[in-house]
C-alpha cells in the first residue's frame, strides 16, 4: 500500500503533505527530526491519510493536494476538524517515500 498523508504541527498548526509506503515509520522520521522540512515544527500529528494500491495514483494525489485547489479540497474535507482549530498553514516542500 501507498499512503498520502497530512500532518499538523502542534507548535503552530502548520500542515505538511507527504506520501510513503510505511506511514508509522514516516511519522516517526518526522517526529525524530530526520526530515529537514519538518524538524523545526516538531511534534507532528497525522490528521488525514488515504491509502492507494498504485504508486502512480498516490503521487498524482499528493501533487494535487499541494496545489491551491488541493488546499481548498483539504479544507472542505476536514472542515469540522479545522473549525475546532485556530488556523492552518501549508508547507509544501518535498516529500519522501
Amino acid at each position: 500500500m501507498f499512503y498520502v498523508y497530512i500532518l499538523q504541527s502542534e507548535v503552530d498548526s502548520k500542515l505538511y503533505i507527504g506520501m510513503t509506503e510505511d506511514l508509522k515509520r514516516r511519522l516517526s522520521e518526522h517526529n525524530s527530526g530526520r526530515s529537514a522540512y519538518t524538524k523545526k515544527y516538531l511534534p507532528w500529528n497525522i490528521i488525514y491519510y488515504e491509502s492507494h494500491t498504485n504508486q502512480k495514483d498516490v503521487i498524482r494525489r499528493e501533487r494535487y493536494l499541494k496545489t491551491t485547489q488541493g488546499h481548498r479540497a483539504i479544507r472542505n474535507m476536514l472542515r469540522e476538524y479545522f473549525s475546532s482549530q485556530q488556523q492552518q498553514h501549508f508547507i509544501s516542500q518535498g516529500s519522501t517515500t
